[in-house]
């Protein structure tokens, strides 16, 4: 079912990045072709060579970088579904707001919205919590955004309430729902 998907994986800076990686394994040994960006804080919570090996494909950060020029075009067509995981609120916002200043919020500008685009928040209680995270939920969801979670549960804080991200399995079926 999955064997030949292609799926645009998007990190944004969060702890989470680590299960993150862990979808990522599950997508590549479904048979699905993986290619992932990277915002450059995802860049401090996980390292380039890991997502490498993961997927064998090279890690896209920056709009650009030599081979980039019209990679954030490129990448849209290549793609059967993207994924923000984890998505910051941050970015969540961004993408709300219709900002296009990485290569991650770009890529969203030029995503064919017959295609699924998927984000799995993580980020703080409060944060989630947030009136502007909120509008920017609702705001993606009507443009044809599938939200994953948040999870309720222990944060990498300490704090306990919706914002979690889910688990890896958790994100993993819903993707195979999506392809």
């Amino acid at each position: 079912m999955l064997k030949s998907k292609k799926v645009l994986f998007l990190l944004t800076g969060s702890i989470a990045c680590y299960k993150a990686c862990n979808v990522i394994s599950k997508l590549v040994q479904a048979g699905c072709e993986v290619k992932t960006v990277c915002t450059p804080n995802a860049l401090k919570f996980i390292g380039k060579s890991t997502l490498e090996g993961l997927t064998h494909n090279p890690v896209y950060t920056d709009t650009f970088e030599d081979r980039s020029a019209l990679e954030h075009i490129e990448l849209t067509k290549w793609m059967d579904l993207a994924i923000v995981c984890p998505a910051t609120a941050n970015v969540m916002n961004k993408l709300a707001a219709g900002v296009a200043d990485d290569f991650l919020t770009t890529l969203f500008l030029a995503w064919d919205q017959k295609k699924p685009w998927l984000v799995a928040p993580a980020m703080n209680r409060n944060m989630w919590d947030h009136p502007a995270t909120r509008r920017s939920a609702k705001t993606l969801a009507e443009w044809g955004v599938r939200l994953l979670g948040p999870a309720k549960g222990r944060q990498a804080c300490g704090d306990i309430g919706e914002g979690r991200l889910l688990e890896p399995g958790e994100i993993y079926l819903e993707i195979r729902k999506y392809l």
